[in-house]
């Protein structure tokens, strides 16, 4: 099974494809053009579709939806809040 982040980086790469290829995990998705405000809904649909949790409108921030990392570390602190995952 793959990890989340690399769950989440291949869902980036496949739905924003970028000439720059694979983001670094901690750079800015929107500063640096990957994704734009539709591309953070995208996100969050994605994030409730794939791991099963709803994304609190106060969760939509820079911190838990600006990067790689970010989401990662977002769905996956979701998910263990949810007792998802051990």
């Amino acid at each position: 099974m793959a990890s989340t982040q690399q769950t989440v980086r291949d869902f980036i790469a496949t739905t924003f494809p970028s000439d720059g290829g694979d983001p670094p995990a901690d750079m800015d998705l929107l500063e640096g053009g990957i994704i734009d405000s539709i591309g953070v809904l995208t996100i969050v649909t994605w994030l409730e579709e794939t791991f099963g949790f709803v994304v609190e409108d106060e969760d939509v921030v820079p911190e838990n939806l600006g990067s790689i990392a970010g989401i990662t570390a977002y769905a996956e602190r979701k998910q263990r809040e949810a007792g998802n995952v051990a």
